[in-house]
């Protein structure tokens, strides 16, 4: 079979072996691919590898030998599902690889948000502690985790990880989820927004959730309220958000995702108060990239055996 990485650099940029996945057949690898060389690195191929170069229905027209595209990630929407589907490709993800980093990540944000550790290290580093009259300072409130509550928006897998690390915390939790079942940590999103003193968003994007953090949303959280949002950039409105941010309407926000990433220089979130950003890499550990490679072999592995698994078209 003939495999063709897209765009490899991000999940291994050369500290792990591509070897699993070259074991299972013949490999190419390509570190980035722009749109206009897909069709033409892809064309031949049995197996196409993407994490975030899309495969639209053209594309995916234009390659009649595919019948395989392998998703270096969860979050499938980099792909045509449906017109997948039509072709007769079989698509396939990688979930929970980056659970325990995600969930990780989430307090790192929150954290600092709390405990402003990064801000204060680099004042203290610029000479102001060595100024200082007292024996310690701070800028603006240190908020204690313990008795607030967490509010998660998406309890899958990442959810209820978030939700384990956060009970450590002794947070108390509630989850807004599709079928909430007899589930009692599960309320309505409204009943979160409102009751939540932290506010994680774990959910797919999909038209339902897109920008289900917006200025109405915004407007139903307290004002001591922090967002994280782990997931997907376009899940809030970027707009609103910096508006409730700068206005004081809500407390601050973790951002690991924006809507276009890399970010231009005028989203509005990169000069927002309280706001504390982080380049997509919640996903990224050795160990969490690690397990993607050796699920993404598993996967061809299954699909050349004639049993795929994780499929996520129909």
């Amino acid at each position: 079979m003939r495999i063709v990485i897209l765009d490899a650099f991000t999940t291994n940029p050369g500290d792990l072996d591509w070897a699993p996945v070259r074991a299972r057949g013949d490999l190419t690898v390509h570190d980035r691919t722009p749109a206009a060389a897909v069709v033409g690195r892809a064309a031949g191929a049995e197996a196409v590898l993407t994490n975030k170069t899309h495969l639209s229905a053209a594309t995916l027209s234009a390659l009649p030998q595919l019948r395989y595209v392998g998703v270096l990630a969860t979050g499938v929407n980099v792909v045509d599902l449906a017109a997948a589907a039509a072709a007769g490709v079989t698509v396939t993800n990688v979930p929970g690889y980056s659970t325990p980093g995600v969930a990780q990540a989430v307090f790192a944000l929150l954290l600092e948000l709390t405990n402003q550790t990064g801000d204060l290290s680099a004042s203290a580093r610029a000479g102001r502690w060595q100024a200082c009259d007292g024996f310690c300072y701070w800028d603006g409130e240190l908020v204690e985790l313990e008795g607030l509550t967490l509010g998660i928006v998406g309890y899958g897998r990442i959810g209820r990880a978030v939700a384990t690390v956060g009970r450590a915390f002794g947070m108390r939790i509630v989850a807004a989820r599709r079928g909430r079942g007899d589930d009692p940590e599960c309320v309505e999103l409204d009943t979160l927004l409102r009751e939540s003193d932290v506010v994680s968003l774990h959910c797919p994007l999909t038209p339902e959730t897109r920008e289900i953090i917006d200025a109405t949303a915004l407007a139903k959280m307290k004002p001591t309220a922090f967002l994280i949002n782990t997931s997907r950039g376009p899940l809030v409105n970027e707009a609103a958000l910096a508006a409730a941010l700068n206005a004081g309407q809500i407390a601050g926000a973790g951002l690991d995702v924006l809507a276009v990433e890399p970010p231009p220089a005028t989203n509005p979130l990169l000069a927002a108060r309280n706001c504390v950003i982080t380049p997509h890499v919640a996903w990224a550990t050795r160990e969490a990239r690690r397990r993607l490679i050796a699920c993404t072999a598993e996967n061809l592995r299954a699909f050349a055996a004639g049993r795929p698994r994780n499929v996520v078209n129909p």
